[in-house]
């Protein structure tokens, strides 16, 4: 059972990253409130909630968690979902006792640290991530908040769980689409720090990609070491922590092109790292060789979805970013694999060529899924 424990000045707490966790879910609760009085409120989707809520009410017997839904999708990671399960937490009398439950992917898990970070001013949660993405990456950290028609993740806070337990049971009832999806995060955490677990996603990409319960626990363990380490090195995104952005610049503004509904989280994401490994290409930054391996990786664990965008159109988008500072936006750059550095001088005119170039590779990566689907359906 691979348990990595994240410290940092305002937070120590335990990653679990075993199968049957969920089973025992109400004694570690108990066990992480050493005794204290707590009510369970466990915020979920009604899809997670159909796929494992009679699990969950087993694992709890007669005491159950009070269940708050939050409806599946990034649109609903808004303000008003916020103010509307506060009041639900409130009219069922939740206090400074209630013990807040995140069990779903990365929009679950931001709103309930959110949530907890402001209710009472300041309640304690648990993550129980239910993706991949969110298992690798969001649930890990203490990022917590929602997004602004203007822009994603703009209102927020750091606040930490008091742990967070990855099943990874939960992943079998995962979309092959969403194990792809949540899969380029863990390449991220290969590219930007850690050169041995790109290797293994090179080397062990069948039995990834079909569920292999030992390669999974693998990668999960591997890309959690590689964000807590930073996370403990920087805490709040003063420096070093601003690496686990890479994919994300460019991602962003294409989640926000296509309004949060055409791709997956981690399908941006890989997109935009193609387009910064691009960018570091056309600096020198990075060799040809291995810039070619990156975007190769990504495309093996796809397919990515396309979507239609100008270059013009995603570069201006990129202005709303939270990475932004005074006005000058920061971009992750590879400079090989296993490192990567830092750029705030990215012109637009070398943005612009980087979207380009990602824009034409998607729709010759359409082109070619296209054929292939027509090829089956003649067989």
């Amino acid at each position: 059972m691979p348990s990595i424990q994240l410290k940092t000045p305002s937070a120590s707490y335990e990653i679990v990253i075993a199968s049957g966790l969920l089973k025992t879910l109400p004694a570690r609760l108990k066990k992480l409130r050493g005794g204290k009085p707590f009510r369970t409120f466990l915020v979920t989707s009604p899809e997670i909630w159909g796929l494992w809520g009679k699990q969950v009410i087993a694992a709890f017997g007669e005491d159950q968690p009070t269940v708050l839904f939050l409806p599946a999708g990034e649109k609903y990671k808004r303000l008003q979902t916020v103010e509307a399960l506060l009041e639900q937490m409130a009219r069922a009398g939740a206090d400074r006792d209630a013990l807040l439950v995140a069990f779903g992917g990365g929009v679950v898990g931001d709103v309930t640290g959110f949530l907890a970070a402001i209710y009472m001013r300041g309640v304690p949660y648990v993550q129980v991530p239910t993706t991949l993405l969110a298992q690798v990456d969001s649930s890990i950290g203490g990022k917590t908040g929602v997004n602004l028609a203007a822009g994603k993740n703009l209102v927020g806070s750091f606040n930490h769980p008091l742990a967070v337990l990855a099943d990874t049971d939960l992943l079998r009832t995962l979309p092959s689409a969403e194990l792809r999806a949540g899969l380029q995060e863990s390449i991220k955490a290969g590219v930007i720090r850690d050169p041995k677990l790109f290797h293994y996603l090179e080397a062990n990409a069948d039995a990834v990609l079909r569920g292999d319960a030992k390669a999974l626990t693998h990668v999960v363990a591997a890309s959690v070491r590689v964000k807590a380490e930073v996370v403990e090195n920087d805490e709040r995104e003063s420096g070093l922590r601003m690496i686990l952005n890479y994919g994300h610049t460019l991602g962003h503004a294409i989640e926000a092109a296509t309004k949060y509904k055409k791709l997956l989280h981690g399908e941006a994401v890989g997109w935009g790292s193609i387009a910064a490994t691009r960018l570091g290409l056309m600096r020198g930054l990075i060799g040809e060789e291995e810039a070619d391996r990156i975007i190769q990786l990504i495309l093996r664990y796809g397919p990515l979805s396309g979507f239609k965008a100008t270059p013009e159109k995603l570069v201006d988008l990129t202005s709303n970013d939270k990475k932004n500072r005074s006005g000058t936006l920061s971009f992750i750059l590879p400079v090989k694999i296993g490192k990567v550095t830092i750029a705030r001088d990215v012109t637009r005119d070398e943005m612009l060529a980087a979207a380009k170039w990602t824009l034409e590779l998607m729709r010759s990566q359409s082109a070619k899924s296209s054929k292939k689907k027509k090829k089956k359906r003649k067989k």
